[in-house]
């Protein structure tokens, strides 16, 4: 949910501890800069510096690739944005900025990183073409319940019963064996709860998810390509035109949060005497009533 936000510390700040400095430059979300400056070749600099940060070795991209939600479309261009891209070793990696809650959020993302290994394997290629699939889900709502952490990994990794070694494989490459990991064929999963980060700085990673929440790049921020974001997605480069489409994407995004939450809270509140099925359609009315579209209400209440 779009919402002023109290910061605990941000370090080097004008106005004291607990407030964030005004004459920092305002800077543009990045939802907005992923569907509509980041597709942009001359700024993959930035996917570039977030990744290597974020997976902890350097990433090179090469292309970015069609993906679910490149097209603009008026349905659903508030809730979620994606980019998927193709880094110089082949593997292909997704990153998602969420905005509103959905019931089966975690069985989407399999849904997705699965249709993508099957729709570019090509037909009669074999089993060891499959290409390595990295999913990165920027969250903009809380996903754990109970949850001691704002950033967290999951992959597929084989174990022993008795021993819990983890299974290591042999591959034979040019003549020499060499032992891989299974989470090197496996899909791996990044979830960052951004509205849990509470801007203490430790690495790299913290500096970029401290812009993901606040807009904003301190001073004394020193990854790599960081610095790129505070000069390519300055509010002040856009044009008049771009500018006042932009501020109608925030004022749409906050509105449509504000719709989702108060259809939801009224269902709930309506629909508890009456049963889960009873609840469930309750909440779809409203949300009708409201003006949502069936394809947004069926992704955040789990319906078809």
């Amino acid at each position: 949910m779009i919402k002023f936000r109290y910061v605990k510390d941000v370090g080097n700040t004008s106005g004291g501890k607990g407030m964030i400095n005004t004459e920092e430059k305002r800077l543009i979300r990045f939802d907005w800069a992923a569907k509509h400056i980041l597709r942009n070749k001359s700024n993959f600099d930035i996917l570039e510096g977030f990744l290597t940060a974020l997976l902890g070795k350097d990433i090179k991209i090469i292309n970015l690739l069609e993906s679910e939600s490149n097209q603009d479309s008026e349905s659903n261009k508030f809730n979620k944005v994606d980019l998927l891209t193709i880094d110089d070793k082949g593997e292909y990696i997704i990153i998602e900025i969420q905005n509103e809650r959905e019931v089966h959020y975690l069985e989407r993302l399999l849904f997705g990183t699965s249709k993508l290994i099957v729709e570019n394997l090509k037909l009669g290629e074999g089993y060891g073409e499959i290409k390595k699939v990295i999913s990165i889900s920027i969250l903009y709502f809380t996903l754990g319940e109970k949850v001691d952490d704002y950033v967290y990994y999951g992959s597929t990794e084989f174990r022993g019963i008795h021993t819990h070694n983890a299974l290591v494989l042999k591959k034979k490459e040019k003549e020499t064996l060499k032992t891989i990991d299974t989470r090197e064929i496996y899909p791996e999963y990044y979830l960052i709860e951004v509205e849990r980060f509470e801007d203490i700085i430790q690495n790299d990673l913290d500096e970029w998810i401290y812009f993901l929440k606040h807009e904003r790049i301190r001073d004394d921020f020193k990854s790599k390509n960081i610095k790129k974001v505070e000069e390519k997605l300055d509010i002040l480069r856009m044009s008049e035109k771009e500018r006042k489409r932009y501020e109608e994407y925030l004022m749409n995004l906050a509105r449509e949060n504000d719709i989702m939450e108060g259809a939801r809270e009224e269902g709930i509140t309506e629909g508890r005497a009456e049963g889960l099925a009873e609840e469930r359609e309750k909440i779809v009315k409203n949300m009708i009533k409201l003006g949502m579209s069936l394809e947004n209400i069926a992704q955040i209440i789990g319906l078809t």
